[in-house]
């Protein structure tokens, strides 16, 4: 199994965390595994007091959830540590590990890399950045919380228009909504993140980790708001009705570098508008 999340410890308080997943760092099975042992090690490191999390593809920061993964052993998986699916279980233990933890998004955060960066304590994104959660292009309802994470961000009528719309956010959108903390210009991203990261590592552990924890308090959603959710996507995605859709996606690039990814929620959006075939 090839890793996903390379870390570099850069100091035993701040570490780089890069994904790489093929062409268009995709989320799938292995990533879930891997994700869930790299909370442990954040989690149980006494030292660690800040997190970035960046991607190794300019255009590509996590496309979205693979669509041709096993089905069988996504649903097959045990609940993690919070009961939950392994899925949301990572996310949710991820907004809660005791440490700062930074996205450093340059290109595309859609679907299940939306819902990953959703999960960290703070994004930054680059002006070439794009993020949203096009789920219901395929007849889906998203499984990773942003129905309750976005809410919580951007309030009701913007989660609802994120979410229900279903199109791409760019950068300066997403943060004038407060999906992200700030845009930054592309070559500055790098700079300004990592500077931030060596504020907060040289600070004490202590009041860094009490700090978040009642902050995560006053404003994470309960686990239990997740559950339904993956229910609802378990429920909804992959129906047969929409197969032919998903097929159209593919035959016009999906999960590869150059092909409909680089505008997925424009073209669902038109795709789905076109009149029927007669």
């Amino acid at each position: 199994m090839t890793e996903q999340f390379q870390v570099d410890e850069i100091s035993p308080s701040y570490w780089r965390v890069v994904f790489s997943n093929g062409p268009v760092n995709l989320i799938d099975p292995d990533t879930i595994d891997q994700l869930a042992a790299l909370v442990d090690r954040i989690e149980n490191d006494p030292a660690l007091t800040v997190v970035v999390f960046a991607s190794d593809k300019p255009d590509y920061f996590m496309a979205h959830w693979d669509l041709l993964a096993d089905k069988a052993r996504v649903a097959a998986m045990k609940p993690g540590p919070t009961g939950l699916h392994p899925y949301v279980d990572n996310l949710i233990r991820l907004s809660k590990v005791p440490v700062a933890t930074i996205s450093a998004i340059r290109g595309r955060a859609r679907g299940a890399g939306s819902e990953f960066v959703l999960a960290t304590d703070l994004r930054f994104a680059s002006d070439r950045a794009v993020l949203g959660q096009f789920e219901v292009g395929l007849g889906a309802v998203p499984g990773g919380g942003p129905m309750a994470r976005l809410t919580r961000l951007v309030g009701r009528g913007r989660a609802l228009e994120i979410l229900l719309g279903g199109d791409d956010v760019p950068a300066e959108l997403a943060a004038a909504y407060g999906y992200v903390n700030r845009v930054l210009p592309d070559a500055e991203l790098d700079g300004f993140v990592d500077r931030l990261a060596r504020r907060i590592a040289a600070f004490d552990k202590v009041a860094v980790s009490g700090i978040k924890r009642l902050v995560d308090v006053a404003s994470l959603p309960e686990d239990a708001e997740f559950g339904p959710g993956l229910a609802a996507f378990f429920a909804t995605a992959g129906r047969p009705e929409h197969l032919p859709f998903a097929q159209e996606l593919f035959r016009r690039g999906l999960q590869q570098a150059d092909g409909i990814e680089r505008d997925l929620g424009t073209a669902i959006g038109e795709l789905r508008q076109e009149p029927a075939p007669r």
